[in-house]
């Protein structure tokens, strides 16, 4: 192993090419001279490659790293000027830095780590920089963060809620669907925590520019967004439906297997998730399975049956057809005298208006899924 890869391999320059180094002694300091690796010649604004100047004059520019031991490291680089586009002639971004700074991304996330557990003079202290100097790195830092999460240009947003601490706390979630993004995350799921949203975090007239918003079949998040998005299409999130009515048909489920005794309760064992399952995700055996039902319960066959129909819903994309489908459906369901299906398409006629956009929109809260585990899995740390 040369020392060049040695030193490389020592401070973990990942994605940063090192051409040579050098070892200042008396000072105590790692000189590195680097280039951008495989991303160069972007645009610090926009991130797309663009065309090199020729013959820019180059100046060099220093940016201090995070210390090794007792060695400080600084990075040597001349920055290319570039031509985009959008944005004309500047310089290329470099992946270790923030624009205009003259420390990387390491050094302020060392600086903001030890400013949450320590005083600035004790952090400059460890470090070797004047406490001025550490400051002005930190105040810089927390500016560049909060103005990245700024909520600018907001078109399309979901609205859910989660659970953590085991169900015994709640929280409102609001999404950037277009961006798919969090974008606000507030305790509670009242009213008046979706309200201070749309008034002290988003505004009124921000919202007034919402296009398309998606939320569960809750009358809190469907009055917030009546009230605040007028005009935007509201559109009930897709995988909320679904999962009320699958829970619709395993009431019609456990109503049957009340009545039911020994070996009878044994023949419907697993029927559970299979009955949750969607028609292209079973088998044919599964299919004939649940066919069989028929002969054997017919309250729960027609359960199914009408589950199973509910699948085209979300297939149509002329709102004409949808409208004429739900309605067919709807009426079939309540002429079906079973209870809890019936409880569900009076549900669905009373929302029917915010169901049915769904087929020139297919906006859903899909993406929220995934994300509502990622929340869960740190609501310490948010909470």
């Amino acid at each position: 192993m040369t020392g060049l890869q040695l030193i490389t391999q020592l401070l973990n320059c990942n994605g940063i090419k090192v051409n040579d180094f050098s070892l200042d002694h008396n000072e105590m300091k790692i000189h590195l001279w680097v280039k951008p690796h495989k991303n160069g010649a972007r645009c610090p604004d926009c991130g797309r490659r663009c065309e090199l100047i020729k013959n820019a004059n180059r100046v060099e520019r220093t940016w201090l790293d995070m210390p090794s031991g007792d060695w400080d490291v600084t990075f040597h680089y001349c920055p290319r000027e570039i031509l985009c586009p959008t944005h004309g002639r500047v310089q290329e971004v470099v992946p270790w830095a923030s624009p205009y700074s003259r420390v990387t991304h390491r050094f302020e996330h060392l600086v903001l780590a030890y400013a949450s557990v320590m005083t600035l003079t004790a952090a400059s202290g460890l470090l070797r920089v004047p406490t001025s100097t550490l400051s002005n790195i930190l105040h810089k830092s927390i500016h560049r963060a909060r103005e990245g999460h700024r909520i600018t240009n907001l078109k399309y947003i979901g609205i859910d809620e989660i659970s953590y601490e085991k169900g015994r706390k709640f929280a409102t979630i609001v999404y950037d669907l277009e961006r798919s993004c969090v974008i606000w995350v507030g305790k509670g799921k009242s009213r008046e925590t979706i309200d201070h949203f749309f008034e002290n975090i988003l505004g009124v007239e921000a919202a007034l520019k919402i296009k398309q918003a998606s939320c569960d079949l809750g009358e809190t998040y469907i009055g917030a967004i009546k009230k605040y998005c007028k005009n935007a299409t509201l559109v009930l999130d897709r995988f909320h439906v679904v999962k009320l009515l699958n829970e619709a048909v395993d009431e019609v489920r456990k109503e049957e297997w009340r009545k039911l005794q020994g070996a009878e309760k044994k023949a419907m064992k697993g029927l559970r998730w299979l009955l949750y399952r969607h028609s292209r995700t079973r088998s044919r055996a599964q299919s004939q399975l649940l066919k069989g039902l028929a002969r054997s319960n017919g309250r729960i066959h027609r359960a199914w049956v009408l589950k199973d129909e509910f699948e085209q819903f979300w297939k149509y994309k002329q709102k004409k057809r949808a409208e004429d489908f739900l309605r067919a459906w709807i009426t079939r369901t309540l002429r079906s005298r079973i209870d809890p299906m019936r409880k569900f398409a009076k549900t669905m006629r009373r929302h029917f208006e915010n169901l049915v956009t769904f087929s020139k929109t297919r906006l859903t809260n899909a993406i929220a899924e995934g994300l509502n585990r990622i929340l869960k899995s740190n609501s310490s740390a948010i909470f």
